[in-house]
């Protein structure tokens, strides 16, 4: 499912109009009708009821006069409150403003600070008369917002959340919630906390990260009019991981009856050192409950014991020459045990002494099949990224909001707040012409970066799995799908989301609380569930 930006978006309305020939008043008029419609079906009759309806400067406002209108013609009655005055009002919005000044509608100017508080009493004066309020309706801002909001606009928005905090009163918003910047998710100040959003045409990257889910409430994606047509051909950059996008991706991995272990490939892991053999167990686990045929993990020799005790089902190469942890000086062994690998994982519970860095940027040069680099992998990397070599193969790259930051040398808040863009730039960090190359930005909506600036916003996962070890288990997925015959972005994609798939069952079944070894062992089932 595509996920225009503004300006994306704001092209496709052009488009629809110009191109197709779809008049924008009648986008906007299937807008507002098609929101009444939702409303009804979530919220019952609105008959005998009044609503307040907040219309902010823009088409936002539009589709708010043209809800007022048509929860009229079911027998509510709107009032309406411009945040504007409505004669800085133009194009379609003005077209609905004369059409409301027709019907002799109620309505009330609040444009300047301090004034918030009558909107409140003019309410009540309302309720006084025995009309319950069927929903708040907020038209304020649109996807165009990119600066906080202020003034009155701000004392607005702080009422609107304040009438409906007690859950009694429902709050609907049209396109975004006002104080949402919609390609990011980020709130500019303040933000209305909707427990209905409608949105027009396709969703917007802000209804998924940043954890907008708090603001958005339930989400509906409302057909406009805008022809299908226009949505394929525009270059829109973002995409959804829906279920069903992640299936077709995942048709390799369903299984002959004649299959074996040799068929489903064989995985190299490079992990562990002193104190976080943990680390290297949990990206085994992901490996094996990902389905991968064979799974060897090459460790320092001095905690081999470890591995081969917690994890039988794993063949170990004990690194002779590294102690307590890995070592370039293992390189003739790694070399050897890298024949007829699928691919790599590196990363997980290593560190950084300089030994095991000179390792890092050895395999980031010269191994040839797919390599995922995690942890202390990516933080190696980042230490020496002005002199690493072309790659010679692909390269996957699964980086926290922490990680991205060193690699790209800025703050966690700044990579936080713009998940898309930091995404892309860690990827055009590892981009080359010759091999595959993904970056996953992980998080609340993890987002996957790919070739020509296309991003993937996953929809699984929960804050149940905000606990140690989730991404050791994320890497150990990824080199097994691999290891079965998906290319790197696509078994980057379905890991993301199958890793998020196993978090959610968890989740639904004991709350938060569940650890990262569950989860792995729940995989399973989440490939079931989805193949």
């Amino acid at each position: 499912m595509k996920l225009p930006t503004s300006q994306e978006m704001q092209n496709l309305d052009r488009s629809a109009t110009e191109i197709y020939g779809v008049p924008s008043i009648v986008l906007m008029e299937n807008a507002g009708l098609s929101t009444v419609l939702m409303m009804e079906r979530d919220l019952g009759s609105c008959m005998d009821t009044f609503a307040p309806i907040f219309i902010g400067p823009g088409n936002n406002g539009g589709d708010g006069l043209v809800i007022g209108r048509h929860l009229l013609q079911r027998g509510c009655k709107p009032v309406f409150f411009f945040l504007v005055s409505p004669d800085k009002l133009s194009g379609d919005v003005k077209t609905n403003l004369a059409i409301i000044k027709n019907l002799k509608l109620p309505f009330h100017v609040i444009d300047s600070p301090g004034r918030a508080e009558t909107i409140a009493i003019l309410i009540k004066q309302v309720e006084s008369r025995g009309l319950p309020c069927y929903a708040i309706v907020d038209a304020i801002f649109g996807i165009g917002l990119s600066r906080e909001i202020s003034g009155h606009f701000l004392d607005v928005v702080n009422l609107i959340n304040k009438m409906g905090c007690n859950g009694t009163i429902p709050i609907v918003s049209v396109d975004t919630p006002s104080g949402m910047e919609s390609d990011t998710g980020k709130v500019l100040g303040a933000c209305v906390r909707a427990n209905y959003t409608a949105t027009y045409c396709c969703a917007k990257p802000g209804h998924y990260i940043h954890g907008s889910a708090y603001w958005t409430g339930k989400l509906e994606i409302i057909d406009i009019g805008i022809p299908l047509e226009a949505v394929y051909r525009a270059e829109i950059s973002t995409e959804l991981a829906t279920p069903d996008f992640v299936q077709d991706l995942m048709r390799p991995l369903r299984r002959k009856r004649t299959s074996h272990k040799g068929t489903h490939g064989h995985l190299l892991i490079l992990a562990g050192s002193v104190g976080k053999t943990g680390a290297a167990i949990l990206s085994g686990k992901g490996a094996l409950r990902g389905g991968a045929g064979l799974v060897s993990l090459a460790v320092p020799e001095d905690l081999n014991v470890i591995f081969e005790t917690v994890l039988p089902e794993i063949m170990t190469i004990p690194l002779a020459n590294s102690h307590n942890m890995l070592s370039v000086d293992d390189w003739p062994t790694i070399e050897q045990a890298l024949a007829n690998k699928a691919a790599v994982v590196i990363g997980p519970g290593i560190g950084q002494d300089p030994a095991t860095a000179a390792l890092v940027v050895k395999v980031y040069n010269e191994v040839q099949c797919p390599v995922v680099f995690d942890a202390d992998g990516l933080n190696i990397l980042a230490r020496f990224r002005d002199s690493l070599l072309p790659p010679a193969g692909p390269r996957i790259f699964t980086p926290h909001p922490g990680e991205l930051s060193r690699l790209l040398d800025k703050s966690t808040e700044v990579i936080q707040d713009n998940r898309l863009d930091a995404a892309t730039q860690g990827y055009d960090l590892f981009h080359n012409d010759l091999f595959e190359t993904v970056l996953v930005l992980k998080g609340a909506g993890s987002v996957i970066a790919l070739s020509g600036d296309t991003t993937i916003i996953n929809t699984t996962g929960n804050p149940g799995m905000a606990a140690a070890g989730m991404g050791d288990v994320l890497s150990g997925i990824i080199g097994a799908l691999i290891c079965q015959g998906l290319s790197p972005t696509n078994a980057t994609i379905a890991s993301v989301y199958l890793h998020g798939a196993a978090g959610d069952i968890l989740y639904e079944k004991t709350g938060a609380g569940f650890y990262a070894g569950e989860l792995a062992d729940t995989v399973p089932a989440a490939i079931k569930k989805n193949l």
